[in-house]
């Protein structure tokens, strides 16, 4: 910077003539301006007042703030972790292939380590294939898009039923503020681990005689252990504050008395963690009115649903938002929120639907194979693209396409 381009009158020439010389010496500058605030009195002499701000313009400009690196401390795989993996992919019904197919194209942009294995299943089935579950048991992680489905005729869910065959017994959705991305609440990054194999999706129900059907919760000790234990694990390793529990135990004393005392016992075994309870009404309304307040939340299985949904309006839609269901041996990544949505018809028609969910839980399950750098291209990319606003699905206030999207996240991989 030249002291010239200071635009200044010419009664202030002894204060360009100070100027010039820390100009000349900016180690003594930063010392000067501290000293000049602290020691000569302002009332000294008029010359004070009009030298100071000069100076600490030049200050600020001559010792610009230091930009963080963009790269971090170095991730050291293990020999071998390079390999390909192969993934599972299930595209799915409705505009599940479309966001998968996106997914692909921006896998085989960024040359990522990975291949998929492709089997076609819908929500139709009376059950997953076999050969499905095989492949997933033996590559250890699948994407997939949404299953349809049918509501009623007691037609069992592939959902679920994918969920129990793997013992997924955790599932995870990230709901957060996307940057450039506008909702009424701001600072909303909440985590939702939610038990995946019992509660009311048991599916345990029958008529007991004609008019009168009875549908059973079932909620035991080493279940609720275990996805209490897996909660405070994430908090633990992401560096999460507090965990929250969800329940309805003042009416549920039995049911939800078991799932709270199983996350208190687990929870003395973090101290360094929080720990707090809420009933799931109360929940729903500080979500909507104060969502900041929650870091990870741990429910039963139909409360994580709900509370998870919620979550994710909240910061932006359901369109946005990553997830995916973790047992001891297997993951499936998918939509996190309304995983079992396949989206309106229209949607599939003009090729509109938004990969950005997809998108973002296929950069966790690049993390989950330990491979970081592509998570973060992936996740950087996406971002980007959100923050410019210039491509966006019409759920996000856009017209763009599926293809613009992801032709623009394409664009701004690094």
């Amino acid at each position: 910077m030249s002291i010239d381009s200071l635009l200044l009158p010419s009664n202030y020439l002894p204060a360009i003539s100070t100027c010039r010389f820390f100009h000349r010496n900016p180690n003594l500058l930063s010392f000067f301006v501290i000293a000049f605030n602290r020691i000569i009195p302002p009332n000294l002499h008029p010359m004070a007042k009009r030298t100071l701000p000069i100076l600490k313009q030049l200050l600020h400009r001559q010792h610009p703030p230091v930009s963080t690196p963009s790269r971090s401390v170095t991730y050291m795989p293990r020999p071998g972790e390079g390999a390909p993996r192969t993934v599972t992919l299930i595209p799915g019904d409705g505009i599940g292939p479309l966001v998968t197919g996106a997914v692909e194209q921006v896998m085989e942009a960024m040359h990522a380590p990975i291949y998929f294995e492709k089997f076609e299943v819908h929500g139709d089935m009376k059950a997953i294939p076999p050969e499905v579950v095989d492949s997933i048991r033996k590559n250890k992680v699948c994407l997939k898009g949404g299953l349809n489905t049918p509501m009623g005729g007691g037609v069992s869910s592939l959902n679920v039923q994918l969920r129990k065959e793997l013992d997924l017994y955790a599932s995870l959705v990230n709901c957060f503020n996307l940057p450039g991305l506008p909702t009424r609440h701001e600072n909303v990054d909440i985590v939702v681990i939610r038990e995946n194999t019992e509660g009311e999706y048991a599916g345990l129900e029958h008529e007991v005689v004609p008019g009168v059907v009875e549908s059973l919760k079932v909620i035991t000790k080493f279940c609720s252990e275990r996805i209490a234990k897996y909660a405070f694990e994430y908090a633990y390793l992401n560096n999460r504050k507090t965990v929250t529990a969800v329940h309805k135990a003042n009416i549920m004393k039995l049911a939800d008395g078991l799932f709270l005392e199983s996350c208190r016992e687990i929870a003395s075994k973090y101290p360094s963690i929080k720990y707090n309870e809420i009933i799931v009404d109360n929940c729903c309304m500080q979500l909507v009115s104060k969502p900041e307040q929650f870091d990870v939340m741990v429910t039963p299985n139909l409360y994580g649903n709900l509370v998870a949904n919620t979550a994710a309006g909240i910061a932006g839609g359901t369109g946005v938002m990553p997830g995916g269901n973790v047992g001891a041996d297997h993951a499936v990544f998918e939509q996190g929120a309304s995983a079992g949505n396949v989206g309106k018809q229209k949607f599939v028609e003009r090729k509109t639907a938004n990969p950005v969910a997809l998108l973002l839980s296929s950069a966790m399950m690049l993390r989950h194979l330990q491979f970081p750098s592509f998570a973060d291209r992936l996740e950087n990319s996406v971002k980007r693209v959100i923050l410019e606003g210039k491509y966006r699905t019409k759920d996000l206030g856009g017209n763009s396409t599926t293809q613009e999207v992801v032709d623009a996240v394409i664009a701004n991989l690094e």
